[in-house]
């Protein structure tokens, strides 16, 4: 069977879907419309979708790391996280925090947490739906326990996070944090409320409040998609903040590609080129910063 044409008009309506008001029944009816048969749409959709299953760069077997779920502190009761470190390293390591998107720490996020410990850091996945009971295996049901939820409390438990992994034996007391999605924006506020972060690297991530911008510490590095137009609405007045107040940071957009380029999850949005440059930014940056 011919594999289907995805338009930048679908992939619109699942960004629409899954960060905004449409919901699944508008989405499939709008998909349908665009695909021109309820058919088409059906086969389309689970291309626009997310599926870890068809991802996994790093074993969760994988002899080269030592891998655990956690439970530990935060701001407000407890945390739930999955903590990665490499096997016989040497000497001390820098950590990083992994923040998942609006999907919860799923298998792609603990993918992305086993990448970042193989570049040689001690890598901690929280669950910022921890205090709602943690990620349920229903991805709609997860997206829809975001809805509402504080960031301001949530930026706390990022700032435990911090501070359990600068505790930990192992990491050399530097900690920095990446984030993806709903992600990212959390790693642009944890960095107005973290004066002792590191170093942050938010993908395609919503801006901070701009009056808070004058608070931020950490230098920062921000990953933007080229056709990604709800976030980069606001690229220009947080770069301008940014420089008003004299903070560090690098800007980089991948011309013509979508949001959430990096999740190789989604064969639709998935850009390897991008993905991997931004990660092999991504990674410099932080062993420039942590080490």
């Amino acid at each position: 069977m011919e594999k289907p044409t995805i338009t930048q008009a679908m992939i619109n309506a699942y960004d629409e879907y899954t960060h905004l008001t449409l919901d699944r029944r508008s989405f499939m009816e709008k998909l349908t419309a665009l695909a021109g048969s309820g058919a088409a749409a059906a086969a389309i959709a689970p291309l626009l979708a997310a599926n870890s299953a068809k991802a996994q760069m790093v074993a969760e077997t994988d002899e080269r790391l030592a891998a655990e779920d956690i439970t530990y502190p935060g701001a407000e009761g407890e945390m739930k996280g999955y903590l990665v470190r490499p096997k016989d390293a040497g000497g001390d390591l820098p950590g990083v925090i992994v923040i998942h998107e609006n999907r919860g720490l799923n298998a792609h996020i603990r993918d992305v947490a086993r990448r970042m410990a193989l570049e040689g850091f001690v890598a901690l996945a929280p669950d910022f739906l921890s205090p709602q009971g943690g990620t349920p295996a229903d991805e709609d049901q997860a997206r829809q326990m975001f809805s509402g939820m504080d960031l301001d409390a949530a930026a706390a438990n990022g700032e435990a996070t911090r501070v359990f992994l600068t505790g930990l034996d192992g990491p050399n007391g530097k900690v920095g944090a990446v984030g993806f999605c709903w992600g990212g924006g959390m790693v642009n506020r944890m960095a107005t409320r973290s004066p002792e972060l590191g170093a942050g690297v938010a993908y395609y991530g919503s801006q901070p409040p701009l009056e808070d911008v004058p608070a931020i510490e950490a230098p920062l590095m921000l990953h933007y998609a080229g056709l990604d137009e709800r976030i980069n609405a606001g690229i220009d007045a947080y770069r301008q903040a940014l420089e008003e107040n004299d903070k560090t940071f690098e800007i980089h957009v991948y011309e013509g590609v979508n949001h959430a380029f990096n999740n190789d999850t989604s064969s639709a949005r998935y850009d390897k080129a991008a993905a991997d440059l931004a990660w092999s930014r991504t990674v410099e940056f932080f062993k420039k910063h942590l080490s």
